[in-house]
């Protein structure tokens, strides 16, 4: 392998140009001090890599085809680190619990049957779907059965799964929330599929403008909408209920952080009222870390099948062991012990937010629900929104303008979505004393 590489560098590098003539196998092994049968066997090696040409009776030579290849290289573009980044993107990743992972790893590796090292099936690992099925029925108040849940490597793969078995269903509009997440307008454009706006009030998603773009799908945020903060009232659950089933509709609901509720339980999914209309989907990314790319789907079952194929087609299922470790952190009480923490945590950091909007720019008012690890910031109504964006960038300090999650982009009323969930709490207060002093300066 030595030889090997040495030759396909001297190659690529020009040191032997096409149709150079190379010593023979024989000459070779005697100059290097190696058997013939080794320097044979590199010969044949870069001859079927299509390196070296050799004719009987003739010699070894450098085929024409290898020309040098003069590799410069590129330069590796960093975002550069801010001091202070409000822009919501992950949870606190310094908390994730290192030793119980480590330790649900250990014992999934130990337990494991041989087949467990293979490829799973298509819904994922048997296990962790029982587990997560009776988390979620116990937790989230889900209809939640094994058979119907998929493990998908996060709610982005879950929602290019879903979208693509919508389409399939003859779906060719999909809803998405405006504020929202403009991934999902990507991703539902990237399915092949139409996607248009909904209003988002105090309220949750406006229904009846819903009603009114004859989509037949919507993706929703209902427990905690992003980014304005807002849960999903009553009256207009039963509201998109309703319109799914009159206009047999989808609803995919992305219940991206409802274990992150600080001052009541949660409001449990909208999949336990209407699981034949309903896709649930759920990931660690935000309780544990989106390093684990691990997810799943709630589906109605007549969906679960063609979802599961298309899962199985992609990647051939999620990584084995790490559903295996999630099942077991689950299953051993670490995972609530975790989620418990870091509500504590989040809530604390919440505070800190509160307590310094209030001590340094008493005009900027926060809303949204006491949950997650984001909330809007109101600027006065003459400050100029994308001012303020540009010279925090230039104080080293990241923030989200209201903006970029609106479909038209507009920046009136001036709002910022501030994450707070993984800076301390010096950050926090160094960061809203800038916020304050570009604000005054931007009015």
């Amino acid at each position: 392998m030595q030889l090997q590489r040495e030759l396909r560098d001297a190659i690529r590098s020009g040191r032997l140009s096409a149709g150079e003539r190379l010593p023979s196998s024989r000459t070779l092994a005697c100059e290097l001090g190696i058997s013939r049968g080794l320097a044979l066997e590199c010969y044949e090696q870069l001859q079927a890599e299509g390196y070296l040409t050799t004719r009987l009776g003739s010699a070894t030579r450098v085929a024409t085809s290898a020309s040098p290849v003069h590799e410069t290289p590129r330069p590796i573009s960093r975002e550069p680190r801010l001091a202070v980044d409000f822009r919501p993107r992950s949870p606190d990743l310094t908390s994730f619990p290192r030793r119980d992972w480590l330790w649900a790893i250990g014992e999934a590796t130990r337990e494991a049957s041989p087949a467990a090292f293979g490829y799973s099936e298509p819904h994922g690992n048997l296990v962790l779907r029982q587990i997560l099925s009776a988390y979620l029925r116990r937790v989230r108040g889900t209809v939640a059965d094994p058979q119907d849940l998929v493990i998908c490597s996060g709610f982005a793969q879950g929602l290019n799964l879903v979208l693509r078995a919508l389409a399939r269903a003859g779906v060719r509009k999909v809803a998405v929330e405006d504020p929202g997440d403009v991934d999902n307008r990507l991703i539902t454009t990237r399915a092949g599929l139409q996607a248009v706006p909904v209003r988002v009030d105090e309220s949750g998603v406006d229904v009846e403008m819903l009603a009114s773009t004859g989509a037949r799908a919507v993706i929703l945020t209902p427990a905690h909408q992003a980014p304005t903060g807002v849960v999903l009232a009553p009256d207009r659950r039963h509201a998109l209920l309703k319109w799914a089933n009159a206009c047999n509709a989808f609803i995919v609901e992305d219940d991206y952080d409802a274990e992150f509720r600080y001052d009541r339980q949660p409001v449990g999914q909208i999949q336990g009222l209407g699981p034949e209309r309903v896709i649930g989907i759920s990931s660690v990314s935000k309780t544990l870390a989106p390093a684990l790319r691990i997810g799943w789907m709630v589906c109605p079952p007549h969906l679960t099948e063609i979802i599961a194929n298309d899962k199985h087609l992609s990647d051939r299922g999620s990584p084995g062991i790490d559903q295996l470790a999630l099942a077991r952190l689950i299953e051993s009480g670490r995972y609530d012990k975790h989620l418990r923490r870091m509500r504590t945590f989040y809530e604390g950091r919440r505070a800190v937010l509160i307590n310094a909007l209030s001590k340094y720019a008493p005009h900027v008012q926060l809303s949204g629900l006491a949950a997650g690890f984001h909330a809007v910031a109101h600027l006065p109504r003459r400050t100029d929104e994308t001012a303020v964006i540009s010279g925090a960038q230039r104080k080293s300090i990241g923030l989200s303008g209201m903006s970029s999650y609106r479909w038209n982009g507009a920046t009136h009323p001036p709002q910022l979505v501030l994450g707070f969930g993984h800076l301390s709490e010096t950050a926090i207060e160094r960061g809203v004393v800038a916020i304050a002093e570009l604000v005054s300066r931007n009015r």
